[in-house]
């Protein structure tokens, strides 16, 4: 059977939750998933929506996804952020990253957005070669910036 990609639903989440888990032992930071299959069907379908998604699924499991956000910039307007495409450790160089990022271009065309964003390890090399193929642009003047929950709470 060959993998199709559709819009994710709730009862997608926990499978979801399962490929970022993945990534982020594949990045070398398990310890950094927070985010509970709660909280991500209150962000993804309740009233503080804040992300959609897809999924890749071939042979009724879901071996992919791509997850990806709104946001504005006051110098473009509106722009699609995206947050992570995963593919399965065994069903990667099979181009089903590929058929996910096109899948989000498409949505990014339909909104017409002025800017498609998303950010990559700097030694994540085969992600790197993978965004290379699309002529992408690879911005080093940018410095990402954040603060933690932690941080957060005890800003004053």
């Amino acid at each position: 059977m060959s993998a199709i990609i559709r819009i994710g639903t709730i009862t997608d989440l926990p499978q979801v939750l399962h490929l970022i888990n993945e990534l982020a032992i594949y990045e070398k930071a398990p310890q950094e998933v927070e985010v509970s299959v709660n909280e991500m069907i209150n962000w993804g379908f309740g009233s503080e929506k804040i992300f959609d998604f897809f999924v890749l699924e071939k042979n009724s499991k879901i071996i992919g996804t791509a997850v990806y956000y709104f946001k504005y910039s006051t110098w473009k307007g509106k722009c699609l952020f995206l947050e992570d495409i995963i593919v399965t450790e065994s069903e990667r160089k099979n181009g089903y990253g590929k058929l996910l990022f096109k899948e989000v271009v498409k949505v990014a065309k339909l909104k017409k957005v002025k800017r498609m964003e998303w950010q990559v390890l700097e030694w994540n090399m085969p992600a790197i070669e993978f965004y290379k193929k699309f002529n992408s642009n690879f911005d080093g003047e940018w410095i990402n910036c954040k603060l933690t929950a932690r941080q957060i709470e005890n800003f004053n």
